[in-house]
């Protein structure tokens, strides 16, 4: 695929965004690209708002699997771009728009010119929330095109274009999101010995929540707890019955998540205790470590030396991504793909570069073809 067409792609995507299982949109675009294709060699299915692919290939020993989610974040863009998203408070500010014009392009190049081996895309929906690989996985085109090996890829603005990141074993944390709410007894600030005081419970609980970390967590292992929004009350001449906190969870074992999360439940039910009131916990969505086959992960590197892309060892990150998901259940590997801009992932003014395009569809094919 020319560059052109990749960067028009790309901006058409860009303009879309869109959230978790919302993928309407996205998916009919996809759906009608694909369509445009050469169909002797392919087999699509849907789900929900994702889409299976699979290219039968020509001597076949083994299935590759290549997956690219598709969604956006709620994030009011800020890049005044011609190609700003459409879209009021949506925007693709984790790069999806570059990964799925990579998987089409990539797929484009498979469908004229199929591999020994047969290629599974999985175009998948609700990365950002609330997860879509595990249910993925649990898909009917899944179970029955099942790959041997996966492999996806991720933009990193702090990279130039032309470097690609990755290493063996663990890339990407463990994640959970934490919302706890705290009910207690409200009243007049005047008298607050007839009243359960839920600000102050909340205020004592993000202190004792920073010693799990510190206290309780093996100091060779790794985890981050962070508070990033706290609620409670209503006016300041009254003391507010509810509090409620909202965070996350970064560990790099899923033996420390657990850990973690034990250890917040014993914090907060002496919270109960102290504060004559009830706690409940929400983890929300969970996403599972991203661990890398050294194996594929070397045989990449290879590939990327003979495409003149500079390769370089990455180091643990604290980042969640649910394709862990799909690396629990075969063996796989994701990468990094330099992307070369100011502002970073989440960021309302991330402006990725287009000439990243271009390298990231030739790794990934020539990936796909000699894996």
């Amino acid at each position: 695929m020319e560059s052109k067409q990749l960067i028009q792609i790309r901006r058409d995507l860009h303009q879309i965004p869109e959230l978790g299982f919302q993928e309407e949109k996205t998916q009919k675009y996809l759906l009608d690209f694909i369509e445009k294709l050469p169909q002797d060699d392919l087999e699509v299915e849907t789900w929900r708002t994702g889409i299976f692919v699979k290219v039968s290939g020509k001597n076949p020993k083994k299935t590759i699997g290549y997956r690219t989610d598709i969604d956006g974040l709620p994030l009011q863009e800020e890049t005044n771009l011609e190609f700003k998203s459409l879209h009021e408070g949506r925007m693709h500010a984790c790069g999806h728009d570059f990964h799925m014009t990579i998987a089409l392009s990539a797929l484009e190049a498979l469908a004229n010119e199929p591999a020994d081996d047969h290629i599974l895309f999985l175009f998948q929906p609700a990365e950002e929330g609330p997860g879509g690989a595990e249910p993925m996985l649990e898909a009917a085109p899944m179970k029955k095109w099942k790959p041997d090996v996966i492999f996806a890829l991720h933009i990193a603005p702090e990279l130039p274009v032309g470097t690609v990141s990755s290493r063996a074993g663990l890339l990407f944390a463990n994640t959970s999101e934490l919302f706890i709410d705290l009910i207690g007894k409200g009243g007049h600030a005047a008298y607050p010995h007839l009243t359960k005081d839920m600000v102050v419970a909340a205020s004592s609980l993000v202190t004792q929540l920073q010693q799990v970390v510190a206290r309780r967590v093996d100091p060779l292992d790794s985890a981050v707890i962070t508070v990033g929004k706290i609620n409670g009350g209503t006016v300041q001449n009254i003391i507010s019955e509810h509090a409620r906190l909202e965070g996350t969870i970064r560990t790099m074992s899923p033996n420390a998540m657990e850990e973690v999360k034990q250890e917040i439940e014993k914090i907060t039910k002496g919270l109960e205790i102290s504060n004559d009131c009830k706690v409940s916990i929400d983890y929300g969505a969970n996403y599972y470590q991203v661990n890398n086959d050294e194996k594929l992960v070397q045989q990449f590197s290879q590939i990327a030396d003979q495409l003149d892309v500079t390769y370089v060892e990455a180091s643990p990150a604290m980042t969640g991504e649910d394709f862990g998901y799909m690396l629990k259940e075969m063996p796989g590997f994701m990468f990094w793909l330099g992307v070369n801009s100011e502002a970073g992932l989440h960021n309302a003014k991330l402006s990725p570069d287009e000439d990243a395009l271009r390298v990231g569809s030739s790794l990934v094919i020539s990936s796909l073809k000699q894996l």
